[in-house]
């Protein structure tokens, strides 16, 4: 009997693993969720991703799956961990493909002076800009931003802003979305690009994105 091989997933900055729930995968597969821990004071993103992933379990083959900022983290985890794939979503691999404003604005510092308190209101508008749609995709998004942790929010911001990484890992497939308003398609080099869809599309393209990724689970 074949081994079932695991699946680790890396949720989105202010989301969680509901974000995964419409990816559908073949049985054979365990997925686990590796859900957020509490960041140290002044941590890097590399840093954290060298904790998050203790709870990954080496001894078997296993895949990435990480969601925006889950997507680099998963980045600097497939470089120490070898996985046999890893999909980023809605994410990039580098730091060269961060948006130049966003640098910008990390230059300056400009991340700290966010309110927390303005980091956890979703208004229509915003979640429209975060690529939610529909009624249901837009109530699910604004419960994740609800539900989120602000202080956790402006660390991960500052680690971002703060990330170097030039090294792109083997066996890696980059998928993004035409519409994405947060990390803009035409900063980065995806592997395939998804038309229309926005930085919510894990959830709201989700049958096209299980097409990409199936193609590479074996």
């Amino acid at each position: 009997m074949k081994q079932q091989r695991k699946i680790y997933f890396i949720s989105g900055l202010g989301a969680d693993r509901r974000a995964f729930s419409k990816l559908k995968f073949p049985a054979q597969f365990e997925l686990v969720h590796l859900d957020w821990v509490s960041a140290l004071r002044n941590e890097s993103l590399i840093h954290y991703a060298d904790r998050l992933s203790l709870n990954i379990d080496t001894s078997t083959p296993f895949y990435l799956m990480g969601l925006s900022f889950g997507g680099m983290l998963a980045t600097e985890i497939a470089k120490k961990l070898n996985p046999v794939h890893t999909f980023l979503i809605s994410s990039i691999p580098v730091f060269k493909d961060l948006p130049w404003y966003y640098r910008a604005s990390g230059g300056l510092n400009l991340q700290k002076l966010v309110p927390l308190d303005f980091l956890k209101k979703g208004n229509t508008i915003g979640l429209r800009f975060l690529g939610a749609k529909t009624e249901e995709e837009k109530a699910l998004l604004k419960q994740l931003i609800i539900d989120s942790d602000p202080v956790f929010i402006k660390w991960a911001l500052t680690a971002i802003l703060k990330w170097r990484n030039t090294e792109l890992p083997s066996n890696i497939t980059q998928i993004h979305g035409t519409a994405d308003n947060i990390l803009p398609h035409k900063y980065t080099k995806p592997d395939i690009l998804i038309e229309g869809g926005g930085h919510f599309m894990v959830y709201a393209n989700a049958t096209e994105i299980m097409e990409t990724v199936s193609v590479n689970l074996v």
